[in-house]
């Protein structure tokens, strides 16, 4: 099957956050030790997975264009800026290792470009593509990263997966707003107060997500908290003035860099799949059975 497209429809850019997806397929499916593989022992879990969370937001929301974003390796500008920065990571699985590629190889079996930027993380790339072609088309983010919502925008949806297939919360400037009480710029700052776990920089010691909140809903950003510190609490004030370089720091690493050196031109994402290479990666990676549910 070849998509037309039709000139009057809407132009919509869909960008994938491969690591968030591919990670989320492999989990969701190497959890109960049953792990699919290839005839030869080569492990295609977490692509098959991959393609059903991603075939699923193709049906929902219509991408007339699609990328696809990469991590490239460890090293980032923030881990420059902070050794510590996601080294409590545990090691990649070994059955998910080969299979970075694998679904890769899908992606290009699409006509999908795979975009990456050295010393930059998915993320940046996909602020960075949001960024970019926002004025010519509406950007839909699918990701399972919350820190992806200070890119939300009037012109860039941010859908996060939430468990099950289909099951989206689905992030505009207003939602946003009447959920959390916060504009994308505030996500920045809520995580600068409160640091992150997950990538292992620690914010102000001793101010968590529910402090942040009220501090920065009350204060609208870090600028206006320092401004009025002598009437916070005394023990609230204590922690940030005994914290500011890491409260500094931390927000400079929850910030997305939208002006990363991406080469990724608009008519290259055109979604347009052919049967013939569709066909054959799924045949390579002996999953016939993905090629009907593609509609191919």
């Amino acid at each position: 099957m070849e998509v037309q497209l039709n000139d009057k429809k809407e132009q919509r850019l869909l960008l994938v956050d491969g690591m968030a997806l591919l990670f989320r397929a492999y989990f969701a499916t190497a959890y109960g030790g049953s792990i699919r593989r290839m005839k030869d022992g080569t492990p295609t879990n977490a692509v098959y997975g991959f393609m059903r969370y991603f075939w699923d937001a193709v049906e929902r929301f219509e991408p007339t264009h699609i990328a696809c974003c990469w991590d490239l390796g460890s090293k980032t500008f923030r881990s420059e800026q902070f050794t510590a920065y996601k080294a409590n990571r545990p090691d990649c699985p070994e059955d998910l290792v080969p299979q970075f590629q694998l679904i890769r190889d899908v992606m290009d079996g699409f006509g999908i470009p795979n975009i990456s930027a050295e010393g930059f993380e998915a993320d940046d790339c996909i602020g960075t593509l949001s960024r970019l072609f926002r004025d010519d088309m509406h950007v839909y983010v699918l990701t399972g990263d919350h820190d992806m919502l200070q890119l939300v925008h009037e012109r860039t949806t941010v859908v996060i997966m939430k468990k099950g297939h289909g099951n989206y919360a689905v992030y505009s400037p207003l939602s946003l707003m009447e959920e959390r009480q916060l504009t994308p710029e505030q996500v920045v700052d809520v995580k600068g107060l409160m640091g992150d776990t997950a990538d292992n920089y620690p914010g102000v010691k001793g101010i968590g997500e529910k402090t942040a909140h009220k501090l920065i809903q009350q204060y609208q950003s870090i600028e206006g908290i320092l401004e009025n510190l002598p009437e916070l609490a005394k023990g609230v004030r204590t922690k940030i003035e005994s914290d500011l370089e890491m409260l500094h720091l931390s927000r400079q690493l929850a910030r997305i860099n939208c002006d990363v050196p991406v080469e990724c031109q608009m008519d290259v994402c055109v979604f347009a799949p052919e049967r013939e290479s569709v066909s054959a990666i799924f045949e390579r990676l002996e999953m016939k059975s993905m090629i009907s549910y593609v509609g191919m």
